[in-house]
């Protein structure tokens, strides 16, 4: 028999860790090649890791709740074989860092161990859990537990990930550090009738992740309502042949998806990020769109380069997210670098809304419900009163770096290139 490990897989180019939720096998079970094995949760999304190999589950190596950086083992699998041999992940390596400051005291407090010095922190005073990785990065850089503590973290159930600690420190250089509120919070009045329901961990991250967001960010909304008949009447020309084509769904979304992008083409500095005091000016577009979950959560996956799909390619693609993500089958890649956001606040009969921009990004646009209204048209005969079927739309962006004008020209401008849909266009 031979004895081959199974690693924590990279799962993405941002993800350095994991957490294990649960083991979906035990010790002694049979597993197939590719046959999932356990569940984890990054960042950025739960997924199930497979087996790389098949055979029996001998050894688990890293219990549930355990923060698991990727390549290192987490379990031992028994194959078919002649000889037995264990294959090592190999061992980071950690090298130090040269002194750094104390922002309190202006002075480097560190313990001697032969020629290297570390910082002294002592995390059994701390109330939050920090991984390895973070515990040797608030070392190396002499961040002490009661500021640590202060850090809003953006991982699972709160936790402080190594981005957030980068960012927080490149911040701090900058004179711009954003630090958790200690204002006390009053207690909820609970009454015997009441139900309790314990937040779950995706929740929970969604609640962090709003927060820090207004509190990083000053929201501005800005609100157009545009005259979206002729985006009516097409898809409902196109869309059976939409689907007897393709074997797919012709929705709103993706024509969406399609203004935004072009209204971004001429407003570039709507595609920018903000670290510290840089505004970072993304090259790529990259549209995020808000999708409501079975349970009630949101997920937001990502459109890559959506600047570079026609109408077909955008309605597949927003099609297949949505759908693996109420499945839950969503990879962590998925979920990472967006640059801009849309949410469709019309499918739940919303007529608008005033969304909270996704951080680190700038601006996000909700889409409202579609009606039928009385509007006033120009003909060559005069003024005419006509049913239209009309749609809000509400941009949220960060004052920061987005004005009224930037802002309130960019959501005009997306408007404007739904109104001019051409409904003469093939599919």
């Amino acid at each position: 028999m031979a004895l081959v490990e199974l690693i924590m897989p990279k799962m993405g180019e941002s993800i350095m860790e994991a957490t294990i939720l649960s083991w979906l096998k035990k010790p002694g079970d049979k597993i197939e090649q590719d046959e999932s094995v356990l569940e984890v949760a990054t960042d950025k999304v739960d997924t199930e890791v497979p087996s790389t190999h098949g055979g029996i589950l001998k050894e688990i190596l890293a219990q549930k709740g355990e923060v698991v950086k990727v390549g290192k083992p987490i379990a031992i699998i028994s194959t078919e074989g002649s000889a037995e041999v264990v294959t090592k992940a190999p061992a980071e390596e950690i090298k130090p860092k040269p002194e750094v400051k104390s922002a309190a005291t202006d002075k480097p407090v560190y313990a001697s161990n032969g020629n290297l010095k570390t910082a002294v922190v002592d995390f059994k005073s701390a109330t939050r859990f920090y991984s390895p990785l973070v515990k040797n990065i608030a070392k190396e850089e002499n961040i002490l537990v009661a500021e640590l503590e202060t850090i809003p973290g953006t991982g699972a159930e709160g936790r402080v990930t190594k981005k957030d600690l980068l960012a927080y420190l490149q911040n701090r250089k900058s004179g711009n550090a954003i630090i958790s509120s200690s204002a006390p919070l009053v207690p909820a009045s609970i009454s015997a009738s009441d139900e309790i329901i314990q937040m779950d961990r995706m929740r929970k991250m969604i609640a962090e992740r709003m927060v820090d967001s207004k509190r990083i960010a000053p929201h501005v909304t800005s609100f157009v309502e545009a005259d979206v008949t002729n985006i009516v009447q097409w898809r409902i020309k196109m869309k059976n042949e939409f689907q007897k084509r393709e074997g797919d769904s012709l929705t709103f979304t993706p024509i969406f998806i399609e203004a935004i992008v072009l209204a971004i083409k001429d407003y570039p500095m709507i595609n920018i990020q903000v670290d510290g005091d840089r505004i970072i000016k993304k090259r790529d577009i990259n549209i995020g769109m808000a999708v409501a979950l079975p349970s009630g959560n949101l997920i937001v996956p990502v459109i890559k380069n959506a600047d570079q799909y026609n109408i077909t390619g955008l309605a597949k693609a927003v099609n297949d997210l949505a759908k693996r993500a109420r499945e839950n089958k969503l990879k962590p890649d998925e979920l990472s670098g967006g640059t801009f956001t849309v949410s469709n606040v019309g499918s739940f009969g919303n007529v608008m809304g005033t969304p909270i921009i996704m951080q680190p990004q700038v601006g996000i646009i909700a889409v409202g419900a579609i009606q039928k209204k009385p509007a006033v048209i120009e003909t060559p005969y005069g003024d005419a009163i006509a049913i239209r079927h009309k749609m809000f739309l509400s941009h949220s962006y960060d004052h920061r770096v987005v004005d009224g004008s930037l802002g309130g020209s960019f959501v005009k401008r997306v408007s404007d290139y739904l109104e001019k849909f051409d409904t003469s266009r093939s599919i």
